[in-house]
């Protein structure tokens, strides 16, 4: 059988192929997204007006979508199509004046934390459904093949070929059996530490 990824593994590689954008027009908005950049192992970009933003999100996928509660309030709800079209990302909104640093790195570690828990958990419910799929259809074909087999007048060559039939099924049953949802499951979903990427 293929080899399997981890969720939490998917997930941070995933999250580490995308961006941060920040949407601040406040002085030392660059030191900050170094700050972040360090923090996460993300790459880091900010923009100062929507019109910006917008040309960002089109070009761009993100992680998180930082807006500047600030510049929400000044332009009078003007800016909530950034986060209309910020895709997949996360909405954040942070009052970049009176948070600082500090906070902003501990709202999106928590929102990271957030979306790689749901993220876990949505791959395996995927991988448990599929599962569940796979040994229906399998015991499907075992059963089907047993009963024809089990037939008097079956020819000899199509007997062969049911036996071989019957024989993969029940194969690829043990190998279900052994593999994903038993014994050394690779889709454990991670215990949520509250810690998130960059740790």
């Amino acid at each position: 059988m293929p080899e399997l990824v981890s969720p939490q593994r998917a997930t941070l590689d995933t999250l580490r192929s995308e961006h941060i954008l920040l949407v601040t027009a406040i002085a030392g908005a660059e030191n900050c997204a170094a700050v972040v950049a360090k923090q996460f192992n993300l790459a880091v970009e900010t923009v100062s007006c929507r019109r910006d933003a917008l040309a960002a999100l089109r070009r761009q996928n993100y992680a998180v979508v930082v807006l500047d509660g600030s510049l929400l309030e000044a332009a009078g709800g003007d800016l909530d199509a950034i986060f209309r079209n910020s895709g997949l990302a996360i909405p954040l909104e942070i009052n970049f004046a009176i948070s600082g640093c500090g906070r902003l790195v501990r709202e999106i570690r928590a929102a990271l934390s957030r979306r790689q828990l749901e993220q876990a958990v949505a791959t395996r419910a995927a991988a448990t459904s599929l599962e569940t799929n796979l040994r229906d259809t399998v015991a499907g074909l075992l059963l089907q093949s047993q009963l024809a087999l089990a037939e008097p007048s079956v020819p000899p060559q199509l007997a062969g070929k049911l036996r071989l039939m019957a024989e993969l099924a029940g194969s690829l049953r043990q190998k279900l059996d052994q593999g994903v949802g038993h014994t050394g499951n690779p889709l454990r979903v991670p215990a949520h530490t509250g810690r998130g990427i960059g740790n």
